[in-house]
């Protein structure tokens, strides 16, 4: 897999929220000032190159949809982060994010609590799929 430009990933926000879409119908959620038809074209169609985007044929018009799942990416896209900034260390993450947003240990301590609540419920959740 590989990382997303700007661009691309703003495309695919919009296909994981409509699930499938024509191009004008992502142009339709993009914000204002909206991009050129043959632009978002271009950059489904690099999608599509790079695995993330297949697509339905209708005549000479294409419906396209999501081949990576948001949290496929997401996952993929922090672990990178991590290894790119923080040398994969959580720790070091989280002490980055303790001094740059000045916390105290009372919010420190409230942040690895929901760390924490998350990771026991992704547990729980995983384990009852088995």
């Amino acid at each position: 897999m590989k990382e997303l430009t700007k661009a691309e990933e703003e495309i695919m926000q919009v296909l994981w929220k409509l699930e499938q879409a024509f191009v004008r119908d992502i142009i339709e959620e993009l914000p204002a000032p909206k991009p050129a038809y043959n632009t978002v074209s271009t950059i489904v169609r690099i999608l599509e190159t790079k695995g993330f985007v297949g697509h339905e044929a209708f005549g000479k018009s294409h419906r396209y949809h999501p081949l990576v799942a948001q949290d496929k990416y997401k996952s993929f896209f922090l672990k990178n982060f991590m290894s790119g900034y923080f040398g994969g260390s959580f720790e070091r993450l989280v002490s980055f994010f303790a001094k740059d947003n000045n916390l105290d240990t009372k919010e420190l301590d409230e942040l690895m609590q929901h760390v924490k609540k998350d990771l026991d419920q992704d547990e729980h959740d995983h384990g009852s799929n088995t």
